[in-house]
């Protein structure tokens, strides 16, 4: 018996066993692996530490130096032996954590780290390098790779061109199948990545469309690439903003699109693993936004810079705060003559605040979607703002009951009543109207929507609960 037919049947037998007994041969979970190699970190016994890494691919390696503290970091990389494989380490790392590490290491170390990256991750960490060090960097590559990498530095960093990767391949229209096939089998190893369509280009290097490796399987070997190439899937313009990029690539459910010029020149192609790091990205920054914590990403980042990133947001929600502070010191003679005034303030405002975040929320996600656009932005304002009417009503209705039968004091349940009602409807106007405005200005609506709807919302409860009891009382 050879060893193949050995092989099969040790096989075999071990499937049936785990069939039988699934105990015997146990699957770690998920984050068991990444566990086992933190607790070995923590012992700081070297030999431990490099045989639970070599059980861990670059992604799990990642992880794990995201998951352990800078000091320990070091540790880490000084075990990992391939270069290779660091560099799929860096190009799967955070980015705040990634630049923590390229910050250490020395120019040599650092130029054999990237050198084997995709053109796509060699940019995304030229970028985040200090202008003389990446430089360098450049000079240090040959002609071509040189040309390759600044081809898609020239291009802004948000747009499809400094995205894509250049590495395709391409094929003309008379080529015939069977060339193509015998092409790609003496040349295997030089197939990017990801690839699912080679890319059909005219003797000039203009886009005309995609060969699938599924055609060029299940089609005559005689036929021409020109003969079934798809034409249905457009190229993306290498201008197109990185957002719009990836609604493109949920839309169409695409593992790779190419990327042409204005006037239809190939350039490269985008993969479906950098349209999810954007979606990623932009999930991190709508989190931060929402916690009040600035680009924060990295758990074990270094105190001072954590410091900063929190207090920029700390310094301005008191600025807000303050606004409203300002605006409840002009009713204290009010408060000091009705203290009800004071027990119902946080109420207004509360229920002012979850309205108002309540349709934020509901349009921040719909414009990163696509489905709010400039053109059925008035429907939206429309359809929140008379649901803000009806909940104003429903809720003035049921508080100012409460509170006159509480305080036995009906106008003061009427106040309360007409301040809801006032509150919910500025809070839907505000929470639909703001991402918009935002957006014209350029700043992120996730980033920044809570923090000034926030500071609308308090300010109207407070203004129109003490303005209208102010009226009523005195």
């Amino acid at each position: 018996m050879n060893n193949l037919q050995q092989q099969d049947r040790l096989a075999d037998s071990r499937q049936q066993a785990v069939q039988q007994d699934p105990a015997l041969f146990p699957i770690p979970a998920p984050g068991e692996k990444l566990e086992e190699a933190i607790k070995a970190v923590d012992a700081g016994v070297r030999e431990d530490i490099k045989r639970e890494l070599e059980t861990l691919s670059p992604a799990e390696i990642a992880d794990l130096l995201e998951s352990t503290p800078p000091h320990l970091r070091v540790v880490i990389l000084e075990l990992i032996q391939k270069e290779e494989e660091f560099s799929h380490i860096l190009s799967q790392l955070d980015p705040d954590v990634r630049n923590e590490l390229l910050k250490g290491m020395n120019f040599h170390d650092l130029a054999s780290a990237v050198h084997d990256l995709d053109t796509d991750d060699f940019v995304d960490i030229l970028q985040q390098l200090p202008e003389a060090i990446s430089d360098q960097i450049l000079t240090s590559l040959d002609a071509a790779n040189r040309q390759r990498l600044e081809k898609v530095l020239s291009y802004p960093k948000d747009s499809a061109g400094g995205m894509m990767n250049t590495d395709t391949i391409t094929v003309k229209p008379h080529h015939p199948l069977k060339l193509i096939s015998r092409y790609l089998r003496q040349h295997k190893k030089v197939l990017p990545n990801m690839t699912d369509n080679l890319i059909v280009v005219s003797e000039s290097g203009k886009y005309l469309g995609l060969l699938p490796l599924m055609s060029l399987v299940i089609s005559s070997p005689k036929k021409t690439a020109g003969e079934v190439m798809e034409t249905r899937q457009s190229a993306i313009n290498c201008l197109l903003d990185e957002h719009e990029v990836t609604q493109i690539f949920i839309r169409d459910e695409l593992i790779s699109a190419p990327v042409v010029d204005e006037k239809g020149q190939l350039l490269g192609r985008i993969t479906v693993d950098d349209a999810v790091d954007v979606m990623i990205e932009q999930a991190d920054q709508s989190l931060s936004g929402l916690l009040a914590s600035g680009s924060e990403q990295d758990a074990f980042a270094p105190l001072p810079r954590t410091v900063r990133s929190r207090s920029i947001w700390l310094g301005i929600n008191l600025m807000t705060a303050c606004v409203a502070a300002v605006v409840i010191s002009f009713f204290e003679a009010s408060i000091s003559e009705v203290v009800a005034l004071a027990v119902l303030l946080p109420v207004v405002a509360s229920m002012g605040g979850i309205a108002g975040t309540q349709t934020l929320t509901l349009v921040v996600r719909g414009m990163a979607l696509n489905h709010i656009v400039p053109a059925n932005l008035h429907w939206v304002i429309g359809r929140e703002l008379l649901l803000g009417i009806l909940n104003g009503l429903l809720w003035s209705a049921l508080i100012g009951l409460g509170v006159g039968l509480l305080f036995s004091n009906v106008e003061l349940g009427a106040v309360a009543a007409a301040a809801i009602l006032i509150t919910l409807t500025v809070a839907a106007l505000a929470g639909v109207t703001l991402p918009s405005l935002l957006n014209r200005v350029g700043i992120d609506p996730a980033l920044a929507g809570s923090v000034i709807l926030t500071t609308v919302t308090d300010v109207t409860g407070f203004l129109s609960f003490l303005g209208l009891a102010t009226l009523f009382f005195f």
